[in-house]
This record gives C-alpha cells, sequence and structure tokens, in this order.
C-alpha cells in the first residue's frame, strides 16, 4: 500500500515514472504456455502487461488456465528420451560460447556433462580455465 493512498491513476503513472518503472500492455497475445514437468497451464488469449523496473522486465499474465497433463499435449509421454540426441537448446549452446569463450562443439559438451544447465557449464568451462594444467 502507498502511504497517502494515491487514488489518481495518473499520479500513480508519474510515481512509477519516477522510479524507473514503467507497465505496458502485451497486444496480440494468442496463447501462454507454462510447462511443468508432469502438466502445462495453458492460457488463451490472456492479458499480459510487461513491468519493468531497473531493466528488469516482469511478465503479468491475467486470464484462466487450461491445466492439462503433458502427455495430451501432443507430445507423447516418452518425449523427453526422444529430444535428448538433439542435445541442449541452441540459446544454451551460444550462452555457454559467449560467456565461456569456447567453441560450440566444447559448449555443447559442457551442456551436456551439466545435465543442461548453462551456468554450472559456464562455471566449470572457467574454473577449468583458470586451473594449472586445464583440468
Amino acid at each position: 500500500m502507498i502511504p497517502g493512498g494515491i487514488r489518481n491513476p495518473r499520479q500513480m503513472e508519474m510515481m512509477m515514472r519516477r522510479l524507473g518503472m514503467t507497465n505496458e500492455p502485451l497486444e496480440g497475445v494468442e496463447e501462454v504456455v507454462i510447462r511443468l514437468k508432469d502438466k502445462e497451464h495453458v492460457f488463451r488469449a490472456p492479458e499480459v502487461s510487461v513491468l519493468t523496473v531497473q531493466g528488469v522486465r516482469t511478465y503479468q499474465i491475467v486470464g484462466n488456465p487450461e491445466v492439462r497433463p503433458r502427455s495430451a499435449c501432443g507430445s507423447p509421454a516418452g518425449t523427453p528420451a526422444a529430444a535428448a540426441p538433439s542435445g541442449p537448446p541452441e540459446e544454451d549452446i551460444a550462452l555457454v560460447m559467449e560467456q565461456a569463450g569456447v567453441d560450440r562443439e566444447e559448449a555443447a559438451a559442457a551442456l551436456v556433462a551439466a545435465d543442461g544447465a548453462p551456468a554450472e557449464a559456464i562455471l566449470h568451462l572457467l574454473s577449468r580455465r583458470g586451473a594449472p594444467g586445464g583440468g
């Protein structure tokens, strides 16, 4: 709650601007899907707004989700095992390459060794580089 109880939307907007906050609607959103290990929350035609505070963007989703099991989403229950041969996502590989200064093959291998966790892969590569003898 804000002291003084600002009730005027214009005053609220001005105060947010002074604090470096912006809140803008995201237009034309058709669907938002939040995937968990065993189920999905699917929001159809939700209202989505983006709140930016000091450069950090937070997405707010307003709507009624349809909760369904992951296997009912058009992906068979065995999908994670089937997806394994394709390797880590390209975005993760690019991130590890950039942050650790390694080539694509080394970044992908580090991601596989870190069970797909980019932060762990980067830390491993950077600590290996700094260690005497490279390992």
